[in-house]
């Protein structure tokens, strides 16, 4: 999940700046890394209550092994969290929907709720704030539920063992995102997310090298689409009028549509379609639309929108942009899938690409 987390590094910044009077900085942030209480008094109390309103902003990423492509997508909905001094500790009670691809089932929607406790913790260095949540227990579920399911024949034995093991499946796709922690790595050049918890100076991997100057780094991650189906990213949010959204993808597979959407166009649109509804245009046309050629080189595209939030949607269907995949027998099974790996960035509406 990509998370923001600037808000929680210019409040730490802040009161650093205040202990540092009369002080070097460098031997302040000694004195913070080498002090577990001090780090948990000024995360509880500058940095605990901004976790929900960023989690709130970003879509998490599904896959199915620690180090594979983006195979689905979860989106928050709800969040508040809990703070308990005494164990040092913040709860998240968050749920939200979404939706992920399987063989012979297809697009499966879902929607899921839990708490989970974190030892929360941070590092400062000189580059970079490392925020490690680190799970100490579930405190509820996942409450995992099935929505809809492409395949009408899987759909109708939801309620069957087959159905029972859908969900179990789905549970533990949930349970292995939420169970194994996850650090965020804060730079000036953006925010790196990863489930796991990485110890400095290691950062996540990524698909692409992030690109030079001020821009902000959102998502850099390969992801896969199948034949028929959508992949929506973000949202990313866009905070100045005079910023840009800037993309690079490198495609695999044949030609995709890429649509720029508002998030509040596209936010139902999305839940529908998690809900069972047919794939078809959104309900609004997009802002901006181009599409995507596979090859070695890069697409490159800046996108000008006014300030607020989008998601960038990927189709490979017939059913929406104006390219179409082949028809292809072996769909169901993942054939005709396509493969794009991509970044996603805000900056300067005048820079360059």
């Amino acid at each position: 999940m990509k998370w923001s987390f600037e808000p929680l590094r210019l409040r730490l910044l802040g009161l650093v700046l205040l202990l540092s009077c009369g002080i070097g900085c460098p031997c302040v942030r000694g004195a913070v890394n080498a002090s577990p209480e001090l780090r948990w008094w000024l995360f509880s109390n500058f940095g605990a209550g901004q976790v929900c309103p960023e989690m709130l902003k970003r879509g998490a990423p599904l896959r199915w092994g620690p180090n594979g492509n983006v195979v689905g997508r979860f989106f928050p909905s709800t969040c508040r969290h809990d703070v308990n001094d005494s164990a040092q500790t913040v709860t998240i009670h968050f749920g939200g929907t979404g939706f992920t691809w399987t063989p012979v089932a297809g697009r499966v929607g879902f929607s899921v709720e839990a708490s989970v406790e974190y030892g929360m913790d941070f590092w400062m260095g000189e580059d970079a704030i490392y925020v490690w949540a680190k799970t100490r227990r579930v405190v509820y579920g996942p409450e995992f539920r099935i929505g809809s399911v492409e395949n009408k024949i899987i759909d109708s034995t939801t309620k069957s063992p087959l159905g029972f093991l859908t969900n179990e499946m789905g549970s533990q796709i949930v349970q292995g995102q939420i169970a194994s922690g996850f650090t965020v790595v804060h730079a000036d050049q953006g925010d790196e997310f990863t489930l796991g918890i990485l110890q400095p100076p290691a950062r996540p991997k990524k698909p692409f090298d992030t690109s030079e100057g001020d821009r902000f780094v959102f998502a850099n991650e390969t992801t896969e689409i199948h034949n028929g189906q959508i992949d929506v990213l973000g949202p990313f949010e866009i905070p100045d009028t005079d910023q840009s959204l800037f993309l690079r993808m490198r495609l695999s597979g044949n030609p995709v549509d890429a649509l720029v959407l508002p998030r509040a166009v596209c936010d139902p649109w999305r839940e529908a379609i998690q809900q069972g509804a047919p794939l078809g245009p959104p309900p609004a046309a997009p802002i901006f639309a181009f599409v995507v050629q596979p090859g070695s080189s890069e697409t490159r595209q800046k996108v000008r929108v006014p300030q607020g939030q989008y998601y960038v949607v990927i189709d490979n269907s017939s059913r929406i942009g104006s390219v179409s995949p082949p028809w292809n027998p072996l769909s169901p099974l993942g054939a005709g899938t396509v493969v794009m790996s991509y970044t996603a960035e805000a900056g300067e509406a005048d820079d360059d690409f």
